[in-house]
C-alpha cells in the first residue's frame, strides 16, 4: 500500500479528541459548571464527526483515495510478530464513522438535557466521550489487537455507563451482569487471534485478507473456527446495549 500523505495525519483527532473530553471532564469536571462540561464533551465530538464528514467527501470525489491508511510506532514487535498501532479507512470503514461519530454527536446533544438535574453530571458525560474513543478505535483499527482493545474499552465504558447509578442495586447488578457478558466474549475472541497468529503469522487485517484471498479455500476448518469464536464478542456487547437500554427504560418509570 503507497504511503499516506502527512495532510491524513489528523486521523488521529477522531478517537484523541473524545479521549481528551474524557481527560477533562474526568479530572476537573467535578469542579467545573456544567455549560462548560456540556460545551468541552459536544466540542470533543462535533469535531470528529465534522473530520469523517470531510472524509466522505474526499472519498467520494472522482479519483480520491479508496483506502487512508496511517501508522505510528511499532506497538509490539517480537520475533515473528510485529503489530503497529494503525488506523485504516476504506469505505466500509466510513460507513461505520459516520455512525459512530453521527450517531454518537446526537446521543451526547440528547443526553445534555436528559441528564440535566443528574448529580455526576461531569461523570456521565466523561463516562460518554470514553465510549466514544473506544467505538473510534475500534472501528479504524488496523489489526485485530487493536480492535480487541476497542471491544474491551467498549465493555469497560459500557460497564460504567450501565453502573452509572451505582448506589441503586438494579443498576449495580446491571453492570455487574454487563461485565460477566463481556467477559465471555473475551475468550472466544482470544481464542480467535492466537489461532489468527498460528496460522497467519500476523493480525494485521490486510495480511490475512490477502493471504485467504490467494487460496479461499486455506484450512478450510480453521477459518470456520475463527469465524464462529469472533462472533462471541459482538454478541456480548449486543447484550450490553439490551442491558443499557433496560437501565434507561427502568429510569424513565421511575
Amino acid at each position: 500500500m503507497p504511503p499516506v500523505p502527512p495532510h491524513y495525519d489528523y486521523l488521529w483527532l477522531i478517537p484523541l479528541l473524545p479521549f481528551a473530553g474524557f481527560l477533562i471532564n474526568g479530572t476537573i469536571g467535578r469542579k467545573l459548571p456544567r455549560t462548560l462540561v456540556s460545551a468541552v464533551a459536544l466540542l470533543c465530538t462535533a469535531i470528529p464527526a465534522a473530520i469523517v464528514a470531510w472524509l466522505w467527501i474526499i472519498m467520494k470525489a472522482a479519483g480520491g483515495p479508496g483506502v487512508i491508511q496511517i501508522t505510528g510506532q511499532p506497538w509490539i514487535a517480537i520475533t515473528g510478530l510485529t503489530v503497529n498501532f494503525a488506523f485504516t479507512v476504506d469505505h466500509l470503514t466510513l460507513i461505520m464513522l459516520g455512525v459512530v461519530t453521527g450517531v454518537g454527536f446526537l446521543i451526547h446533544i440528547y443526553s445534555v438535557g436528559y441528564m440535566a438535574h443528574e448529580e455526576g453530571y461531569w461523570r456521565f458525560f466523561a463516562y460518554l466521550n470514553l465510549f466514544m474513543f473506544f467505538m473510534s478505535v475500534l472501528v479504524l483499527a488496523e489489526n485485530f489487537l487493536l480492535m480487541f482493545v476497542g471491544w474491551e474499552g467498549v465493555g469497560l465504558a459500557s460497564y460504567l455507563l450501565i453502573g452509572f447509578y451505582f448506589k441503586k442495586d438494579s443498576a449495580a447488578n446491571a453492570g455487574k451482569k454487563a461485565f460477566i457478558v463481556n467477559r465471555i466474549g473475551d475468550f472466544g475472541f482470544l481464542l480467535a487471534m492466537f489461532l489468527i497468529v498460528r496460522e497467519f503469522g500476523s493480525l494485521d487485517f490486510t495480511h490475512v485478507f490477502n493471504a485467504i484471498s490467494v487460496n479461499p479455500e486455506w484450512h478450510g476448518g480453521i477459518l470456520t473456527a475463527i469465524a464462529l469464536l469472533l462472533p462471541f464478542e459482538v454478541t456480548s456487547i449486543l447484550i450490553l446495549v439490551a442491558i443499557l437500554g433496560a437501565v434507561v427504560l427502568a429510569r424513565k418509570e421511575q
